[in-house]
């Protein structure tokens, strides 16, 4: 006889064997961060032997010159990579969302060309392109890093438009429609009322877009000029030697920012969705 009040698909997440794999990916993936965190305060040089809690790594991370520039780089770059990937981003869902026009098709599919491409292959696609244009390498601080900004931003923004365009989905044109009948002009429909729906987008798109450009290492290898240096790149450059506590606190001090930047984020969306509802 069938059964006539099937299990719910959330009553499965009360299983204990699904709860059990649950938690075995939760581990797999969180372990190798934690380890890293714990041996960053590691009172040794070597990464094996607990031999007690320390914070000094965190000392010579920041006594650490080049370290702290490279820092200041990659937050400088990934922030004004987030601001121009936003607006090139937004944009581009609202025009492919809204108008029709040749070759809309084949032009919506090239969007997502940057997230699937190799980044070996971009990187240098990217360096070729700069060469090809003669661009300037000895430009002042921060002018010298428009070169890796602009790459950052030509992988990142389809991204936030990807994100954006499918939140514009969801959008009940009317009321745009409602808002143009009640005296309101296009650009206040689409200040007003539009945008408002694209927040919860924006901001996820922001996250994805400053994390990525954060901790890149491949393209910004290929696109920083001489004297230029990320956090990424400085990083791996101290690992090619050994993977001392120093470079754990480093690294840690970038799980930090990330989480902290995850955090205000579902925050942001979380007070934006409220005030939706």
């Amino acid at each position: 006889m069938a059964n006539k009040h099937p299990r719910a698909p959330l009553d499965y997440l009360n299983m204990p064997a699904m709860k059990a794999w649950l938690a075995g990916v939760f581990i797999f993936l969180y372990t190798p961060l934690l380890i890293l965190i714990l041996f960053s305060f590691n009172d040794s040089k070597a990464n094996i032997v607990w031999k007690g809690f320390t914070l000094k790594w965190y000392v010579k991370a920041f006594e650490n010159t080049q370290l702290r520039e490279a820092l200041l780089n990659s937050l400088l770059i990934a922030g004004v990579c987030t601001i121009i990937s936003v607006v090139l981003g937004a944009l581009m869902a609202f025009v492919f969302w809204r108008f029709k026009f040749p070759f809309k098709g084949p032009l919506e599919s090239g969007m997502s060309l940057p997230i699937v491409v190799p980044e070996i292959c971009f990187g240098v696609a990217v360096l070729m392109f700069f060469a090809k244009l003669n661009f300037p390498n000895d430009l002042p601080y921060p002018f010298n890093l428009t070169q890796i900004i602009l790459a950052h931003v030509t992988f990142a923004f389809p991204f936030v438009a990807i994100v954006v365009r499918a939140r514009l989905e969801g959008f009940n044109q009317e009321l745009e429609a409602a808002a143009l009948d009640l005296g309101a002009t296009p650009y206040q429909a689409f200040r007003d009322v539009i945008i408002p729906h694209m927040k919860p987008g924006l901001i996820a798109g922001a996250l994805l877009a400053f994390t990525l450009s954060l901790d890149d290492f491949v393209i910004t290898f290929f696109a920083s000029g001489p004297g230029t240096i990320t956090f990424p790149v400085k990083v791996y450059s101290m690992v090619r030697f050994s993977v001392t506590p120093e470079v754990n606190a480093a690294s840690t001090i970038i799980i930090v920012i990330t989480v902290i930047a995850t955090v205000l984020a579902l925050r942001a969306q979380s007070a934006t969705s409220a005030k939706a509802n």
